[in-house]
């Protein structure tokens, strides 16, 4: 019988500096040195201290406290195997005890080769001609212990996989309709052939099927056969696993528990649970993403039951946690392109008479102070929503302050990739400052559409997003006059590569597009307000500038918003490997370009560069960029947190 081993490795934190992101870039691409070099396949050292952070801990106290340990352990031989041995073997449990004489820990050392030919096998090492030499050395001058134990391993050849067999039954077995995830199961499957046998693999292996198995239609599915066949002769392993897959679910009613504050019926209309379709996991996540979201529930937790004995129409519990009516939220931020931000939120989730949601917020930050709301009624049965909002804000935009304000109303739904909405818009804006633009205002219809096609919505490694707004309305300042607004954004993520298991693919760079267009068609007298044209330059749009730096410069030298857009960059993504591990930590390098002009032929880009890091923290991506705009001739530093698009 193989015991399973498991293994702990200390979190990495590695300090961000912009200094060194460039050779972010190149370390993972060294070679690395071979065996011939390194001694690899020779026998090495390594101190049982320098690999458990907690021996160290322990070796520390004993010498604060005026002590030695009993002995102390050193394991030589190749680099993974003796780290391994050394953190797991059970003679380490043993090295405090202070009192202990030569024949007690002889003894030890007799238990500790059977311990050490146990783990070696977890690793894939069952070979008979193993050999493992322990040594018990007196060292009276030690600060440490007055005796060391040396374990020196020589593992022999490595047992590798020879065939895999996976088998099925119960419904998946014969049904036609389970063809493709029965096909899906065995093309994912793990461990392959000619791959090292460890039983940490073997596990994992098995694991990662099951999840697959139960991830769709059969959520009771089970390992039902596992055996893994060891030829210690032929250092090859046999490996076989039979799934039991139970009966084929489907989504049945969706059955509230905690409902007492917010209508139970809004709540299924929210969750838009597809009743009546096969189960799929992530199908049942949504639904409870869509209700966590929503803001009416502090908690959700959706849960199939599978003991209700109806597959075909199992009911979905919702354990929810139901928010308070009215709450109010103050934060503190702080942005690169805009400083220190307070902010303060209200949220009343059931409005007098119309019952509807309103979120209304006061922003204030160096160069935009804001007060909106927003009002959003539950969707109706097939998700579309009415909506409201209105917005008071002065911000500085190019050379001059803009105080502007905004109405609209429409409608708006939102899917699980794809959000679209259709709405009329009042727009205000005056100027302030020397020979700031004429005051505009207008009303226009508007649609809008986005469409999100990532792996991860919210940190992608491959994917697409696109955007599109169209609107057609009229001045009403100065001449009456018709104008339309276009706009476009695309964001596509590519990795590069090609890459057959899942460590490879994580580990493969990406390229990162990114491109803007936008126009306001109209004729040259009509007063359009400047919060309909564009600006651009700042975090997340053309890095090495400021915010809304980059528009159309007029002959007095002064930045106005333009009638035309058109932004690109790209990015190139390096997941950044330490020691042959893959860390959190990726790092960047960019080019933006951007330009803003009254006309398309006076379209001139202006370009930053850059180098950037990228960290996968708990709350959400981390991104910092250091930029140099080639125009501005100066450096920017870009810090900022999350993806969203």
């Amino acid at each position: 019988m193989v015991r399973v081993a498991s293994v702990l490795s200390p979190a990495l934190w590695p300090a961000l500096l912009f200094s060194g992101v460039l050779l972010l870039q190149g370390c993972s691409l060294l070679p690395k040195k071979e065996a011939a070099d390194t001694g690899a396949s020779t026998a090495g050292v390594v101190r049982s201290g320098d690999t458990n952070g907690d021996t160290a801990k322990d070796d520390d106290k004993a010498k604060a406290d005026g002590r030695r340990n009993a002995f102390t352990v050193d394991v030589r031989g190749p680099e993974t195997e003796r780290d391994y041995l050394a953190r797991h073997l059970e003679i380490q449990r043993y090295r405090e005890l202070d009192d202990l004489g030569v024949t007690e820990v002889s003894r030890l050392m007799v238990a500790a080769e059977a311990n050490a030919r146990e783990l070696l096998g977890t690793l894939g090492y069952f070979t008979p001609t193993l050999t493992l030499t322990l040594e018990l050395n007196e060292t009276p001058d030690s600060t440490e212990a007055p005796r060391e134990v040396v374990i020196t391993v020589a593992p022999g050849e490595r047992t590798k996989v020879s065939t895999v067999q996976i088998r099925y039954a119960g419904q998946i077995a014969n049904d036609p309709s389970a063809e493709a995830q029965r096909d899906a199961i065995r093309t994912g499957w793990a461990l392959r052939a000619g791959e090292p046998f460890t039983q940490g693999a073997w596990d994992d292996a098995k694991t990662t099927a099951l999840r697959s198995l139960t991830a769709k239609r059969f959520p009771t599915g089970s390992v039902e056969i596992s055996r893994a066949e060891i030829d210690a002769d032929r250092h090859e392993a046999r490996l076989g696993v039979t799934y039991q897959s139970g009966p084929a679910y489907k989504f049945g009613p969706l059955v509230l528990r905690g409902v007492e504050r917010y209508d139970a019926d809004a709540a299924r209309r929210i969750a838009r649970l597809p009743t009546g379709t096969d189960y799929d996991q992530q199908k049942l996540l949504d639904a409870q993403q869509r209700l966590a979201s929503s803001g009416y529930y502090d908690s959700v937790f959706l849960t199939l039951d599978t003991d209700s004995n109806t597959p075909l129409a199992a009911p979905v519990i919702a354990q929810l946690r139901e928010a308070p009516l009215q709450k109010v939220v103050m934060g503190v931020g702080f942005t690169t392109d805009n400083g220190p931000r307070l902010s303060i939120d209200h949220t009343h989730n059931r409005m007098p008479l119309l019952g509807w949601r309103a979120v209304s917020r006061l922003s204030l930050d160096n160069d935009i102070q804001s007060l909106g709301t927003e009002w959003n009624a539950v969707p109706d049965d097939r998700g579309w929503r009415w909506f409201a909002g209105g917005e008071l804000k002065s911000e500085q935009s190019g050379s001059y302050v803009v105080d502007s304000g905004r109405l609209r109303g429409g409608r708006n739904k939102s899917s699980d990739h794809i959000d679209r909405s259709y709405f009329l818009q009042y727009d205000y804006a005056h100027n302030r400052g020397t020979d700031a633009p004429p005051s505009a205002s207008a009303v226009t219809a508007n649609w809008g559409w986005t469409g999100r096609y990532f792996d991860d919505n919210s940190a992608p490694s491959r994917g697409y997003g696109l955007a599109l707004e169209m609107a057609a309305g009229y001045t009403l300042t100065g001449q009456q006059l018709p104008f339309t607004r276009t706009y476009a954004r695309f964001l596509g993520v590519l990795p590069l590569g090609a890459a057959d298991d899942r460590n490879a693919r994580a580990r493969r760079s990406r390229l990162q597009m990114r491109l803007e267009a936008g126009a306001v068609a109209a004729k040259e007298s009509a007063q359009i307000p400047s919060t309909l044209m564009f600006l651009t330059g700042g975090d997340t749009t053309v890095r090495g500038y400021s915010y809304k730096q980059i528009g159309t410069v007029r002959a007095d030298g002064k930045t106005v918003a333009g009638r035309y857009l058109g932004v690109a960059s790209l990015e190139w993504q390096r997941p950044f490997v330490y020691k042959d591990k893959l860390t959190e930590w990726e790092s960047v390098v960019f080019v933006d370009a951007g330009a803003v002009a009254d006309k398309p032929g006076e379209l001139k880009p202006k370009v930053g560069v850059g180098v950037g890091a990228r960290w996968r923290s708990p709350v959400g991506p981390v991104q910092a960029d250091l930029a140099y705009g080639v125009d501005s001739k100066k450096f920017r530093l870009h810090f900022r947190l999350g993806f969203t698009f």
